[in-house]
């Protein structure tokens, strides 16, 4: 729990602005911190909105978290290995709910194997600043003005331009992936009007990722280097 203190505090910041996102969106304070407390993923939570903002339908939804949260189950994949012998099918099922970017970089930095009751804390503390930042920030957009609101929105998305950014300034394939991605986020958005908003997330994400595999492989060189 101490290791994932750090963790929470970055959550209850960041989710903050989801709550405002979501119940501008029309959910009520309830719904909003229910998705945050069965869902811990901020993309996923975000696109997930839109869609129920736009209406839109259940393969829409699942075809967009899929995309978009299929990098959990990598993840999970390259954790298992830090597991150890009292992880038994049970515990690992109930620790993939609390998967997340920042819980594994701090799981998989740790000496020596990863044991349940590690696992846990760190969920539970993590999951606690998620769920708490989602309650106050949705609270609040019901009563701040929406001067206010608008601008605690752009929390989410500074988060995500934090991500971007010292990547694409050191790679030119992230650079093309992810001004593509923004190209063709405005293309669906201002022309292509007749795709919803789920499935333009998803052909967005598709089709810049596999232009980028595409145009930029990644040498033998490079993968062990990065490995």
């Amino acid at each position: 729990m101490n290791h994932g203190i750090p963790i929470a505090l970055g959550y209850l910041s960041v989710s903050f602005g989801f709550g405002i996102l979501a119940v501008e969106s029309g959910l009520s304070v309830f719904q909003s911190s229910m998705i945050s407390a069965t869902n811990l993923t901020s993309a996923g939570q975000i696109a997930g909105v839109g869609v129920i903002a736009a209406s839109g339908t259940l393969l829409e939804m699942i075809l967009v978290q899929l995309v978009i949260n299929i990098r959990y189950s990598l993840m999970a994949l390259s954790l298992s290995q830090k597991l150890d012998k009292t992880f038994t099918t049970p515990h690992r099922l109930v620790s993939s709910y609390g998967i997340t970017d920042e819980i594994f970089a701090v799981c998989s930095a740790q000496p020596g194997m990863i044991t349940p009751a590690y696992m846990y804390g760190m969920i539970l503390i993590a999951m606690i600043g998620w769920v708490l930042g989602t309650f106050l920030g949705a609270s609040a957009g019901e009563i701040l003005p929406d001067s206010v609101t608008a601008a605690m929105g752009i929390v989410l998305y500074g988060m995500f331009l934090a991500i971007i950014i010292p990547p694409s300034r050191k790679k030119k394939s992230v650079l093309f992936v992810t001004v593509l991605a923004a190209l063709l986020s405005i293309l669906f958005k201002y022309v292509l009007t007749m795709v919803s908003g789920g499935f333009a997330v998803i052909i967005c994400a598709i089709v810049a990722a596999g232009l980028g595999a595409l145009l930029f492989p990644v040498s033998d060189d490079e993968e062990e280097a990065e490995s």
